[in-house]
């Protein structure tokens, strides 16, 4: 299991069985791999209820894609609509829950995920709204970038996503939930120690019980 498969998994315990969940781009699509497909009903903002999994080849429909264009199907009693319904339904406070990727988490649980500098950038697409109308926030994302620097830090450099917080931060190496205090490490993965925790993370936080580190 590689570290993008292990992230996948441990987001898909966070969720509940018969919630509504909408999935973002990269990872976030992997958690559908870790839970029992019939126990939720996955959203995608382009207008879609009730994804199913990617189709074999000889059975891809080019109109039947998610946001990032990636090929669908759709699972019994599933519904379309166009973007206006879809996003009512993201603002109106009717998806449970959205699994997202972060360029940047700050210790107080807050998002930068849509711009990257010297990049061309197309917009902020659909998380401001997911992040605002979701009920619950989970963010899943690689614990370090590709030049090692933290993505958990003290205070976000990029824009903001949106001032709300997120409930939760997977990583490879840990589990964090976000309270008003800041993030709380809840669990760590597999064979992973504090010390290397702490050497990749430039974010405050507090076990379970126990003061910031």
């Amino acid at each position: 299991m590689n570290e993008k498969q292990l992230i996948a998994m441990r987001a898909a315990k966070l969720l509940q069985p018969g919630w509504t969940v909408n999935l973002g781009i990269g990872i976030p699509t992997m958690v559908t791999h870790y839970v029992d497909a019939d126990s939720f009903c996955f959203q995608t903002e382009n207008g879609l209820l009730g994804v199913g999994p990617p189709p074999d080849g000889d059975r891809v429909d080019p109109n039947l894609v998610d946001a990032a264009k990636q090929p669908v199907s759709e699972r019994l009693g599933a519904a379309f609509f166009d973007s206006a319904a879809s996003f009512a339904m993201i603002r109106g406070g009717h998806i449970d829950a959205v699994v997202l990727g972060a360029l940047e988490v700050d210790e107080q649980g807050r998002v930068a995920n849509w711009t990257v500098p010297g990049k061309p950038v197309l917009g902020v697409g659909g998380a401001m709204d997911l992040m605002v109308g979701a009920r619950s926030v989970i963010v899943v994302m690689t614990h370090n970038s590709r030049d090692g620097s933290p993505k958990l830090v003290r205070e976000c450099a990029l824009p903001l996503t949106t001032p709300r917080p997120v409930d939760w931060v997977v990583t490879e190496l840990a589990t964090f939930r976000v309270v008003e205090e800041g993030l709380v490490l809840t669990e760590l993965a597999p064979g992973v120690t504090e010390h290397q925790l702490r050497s990749r993370t430039a974010a405050r936080y507090s076990a379970a019980a126990g003061p910031p580190r």
